[in-house]
């Protein structure tokens, strides 16, 4: 009697914990898309009434908890937990439809959801004794198993095993000194913890200023902002980051508005090798003058520096070529209209992906506003990059640029010409491929100014470019979408016929726009030695009014290597 118990004392607590032990269950699902297997499995796991979404090292967390009636978020951002709560009852509510199907052998209600214009059918069951849904936010009620979901009839999730598991610990911890947020702040987190922000530059001011000291080459050191031509340029030299060399897209972002100056000018986002061995650049001539470029002269004797590649020399790569607004935010309480409800800044982004030097590990890079106002714009820059999504293969390729012309003159208030010769004269580019290219093409932007009523800013002229003598392109860059962009030009002056400055039609631009490249692809280009020409039926100049084009371009590819085995 007395070692039963003896026994009874010592198993007691075992008995104890082996009741109280709460199984879990892990639920593996397939994925498909438009009936063909995609590889991808996803799993849940149930415990105790909680339905866990993730791994527990993710940084991003989902549970419903069914006891309490909550789908509950969580994400780690920036050394914070942010958490995210929403009753069950608030999720989509889903119609009961008529049919049934066995699935891992349980007999499946069918019911579908409309949700932002989707269509969500789930199967599910409510005969097992694991509970939830491969999806938070598609669930039909708190005793259901989903087995199947198939989104918009083409992306299909099934069961493919329930089963018993041990050692999953569950990630109570990451509801701990957590965060709470609403909706619409939590989505905005988890945007940007999806991506790398690089900070470039933040609220900086690009004016005239005249008495501006320019800095020493020996000053120069990376991650610090230096203005030129008279304040007119900024530009710094960053470290390109492991996630942008192993990023699968860049996209550059300005953001822009009015600190005093009233008018829509030309914008430029560039950049340029730090490498000391490489080509000369236009940072000698921010350094040091406009001697330090090669001059092309046109048929008329007029002068342009530092505008084409050269034996010694490769002109900016641009980026962005952008147009300020009239006057954003500066002026919106200075032209208040009925109904007008003025932009508070102008935002230009686009993907830069094939024109960021990955192969470098710094670099310069460069924004510059054409204006006179001691005020000027007040500028921010940012890189945002963006991994893939997909495992990427093992890469026998390298990204080629190779800019080989730029009018825009972003010396202009250190006496760099306008690109006018287009009047009297060709561009004219010698080039030499020196390695075998997939995918080559040319990125040309182009823009027409000339201000009055017969500028060429306001009247469609043809581009042509020829390569190796052969006509590649031609087109007549025109934009009639600026009145789109009305309240982002509060300084904009209205006509008698209603119209504003700032919804005239333009010669590929629009004030408080991005002007986009286009893609020509030059794909026969062979190793060797090439020719380039961009004609531009470029109009007359009427006295102290002078037409001239603002073009770009640049090459780029696919470095195309040997794949060692």
């Amino acid at each position: 009697m007395k070692v039963l118990k003896h026994l009874l004392l010592v198993c007691f607590p075992l008995l104890i914990f082996a009741q109280n032990k709460v199984d879990v269950y892990k639920i593996s699902y397939d994925q498909y898309m438009n009936g063909k297997e995609t590889n991808t499995t996803r799993t849940i796991f149930y415990q105790d009434q909680i339905v866990y979404f993730s791994k527990a090292e993710a940084k991003s967390q989902q549970f419903i908890d069914l006891k309490n009636n909550k789908s509950i978020s969580t994400i780690l951002f920036d050394n914070q937990i942010y958490k995210k709560e929403m009753a069950i009852d608030s999720l989509p509510r889903p119609r009961v439809e008529d049919d049934t199907q066995f699935i891992l052998g349980y007999p499946c209600k069918h019911a579908s959801f409309s949700y932002f214009s989707n269509k969500i059918d789930v199967w599910y069951t409510e005969k097992s004794l694991a509970k939830g849904t491969p999806h938070s936010s598609y669930l039909p009620n708190s005793n259901a198993l989903v087995l199947k979901m198939i989104f918009n009839g083409n992306q299909t999730l099934i069961a493919t095993s329930i089963e018993k598991v041990k050692n999953y610990k569950p990630t109570h911890n990451f509801l701990q000194n957590s965060q709470l947020v609403n909706s619409a702040e939590f989505e905005e987190i988890i945007i940007k913890s999806r991506y790398n922000r690089l900070i470039v530059f933040d609220n900086e001011i690009l004016n005239f200023d005249p008495n501006r000291m320019l800095p020493k080459e020996s000053e120069l050191v990376t991650d610090k902002v230096y203005h030129f031509s008279k304040g007119s340029v900024i530009i710094k030299k960053i470290k390109i980051t492991p996630e942008m060399k192993a990023s699968a897209s860049v996209f550059a972002k300005v953001t822009c508005k009015s600190n005093g100056d009233a008018y829509d000018r030309t914008g430029s986002v560039f950049v340029m090798p730090a490498k000391k061995d490489m080509s000369k650049t236009l940072l000698e001539a921010y350094l040091y003058g406009l001697e330090k470029l090669p001059v092309f002269t046109d048929n008329n004797g007029n002068q342009y520096q530092g505008i084409k590649k050269e034996k010694g020399y490769a002109p900016p790569i641009e980026i962005l070529r952008f147009y300020t607004s009239f006057g954003v935010n500066y002026f919106n309480d200075k032209r208040k209209i009925n109904n007008y409800n003025w932009a508070d800044d102008v935002v230009y982004k686009g993907d830069v992906t094939s024109l960021i030097p990955i192969d470098e590990d710094e670099i310069w890079i460069g924004v510059f506003i054409g204006n006179y106002d001691s005020g000027g714009h007040i500028i921010s820059l940012e890189l945002d990059s963006y991994p893939s999504i997909e495992e990427k293969e093992n890469n026998t390729q390298s990204k080629y640029i190779d800019p080989l012309f730029l009018t825009v003159n972003t010396l202009e208030m250190s006496g760099q010409n306008y690109g006018g010769l287009f009047n009297n004269d060709t561009l004219a580019i010698d080039f030499e491929i020196t390695e075998n290219i997939k995918n080559l093409s040319l990125l040309y932007t182009s823009t027409g100014h000339g201000g009055w009523d017969g500028g060429d800013e306001f009247t469609p002229r043809m581009n042509k470019i020829y390569v190796d003598g052969n006509e590649v392109f031609k087109i007549i860059p025109w934009r009639t979408d600026c009145a789109t962009y009305r309240l982002s030009n509060p300084a904009s002056g209205n006509f008698k016929d209603g119209l504003s400055s700032s919804d005239l039609s333009r010669s590929n631009w629009c004030p408080g726009t991005l002007t986009s490249p286009y893609i020509i692809s030059l794909s026969n280009l062979k190793k060797g030695k090439h020719h380039l020409e961009v004609v531009i039926e470029q109009g007359a100049n009427e006295g102290a009014s002078t037409n001239h084009w603002n073009v770009s371009g640049v090459l780029i590819g696919d470095i195309e290597k040997t794949q060692i085995n």
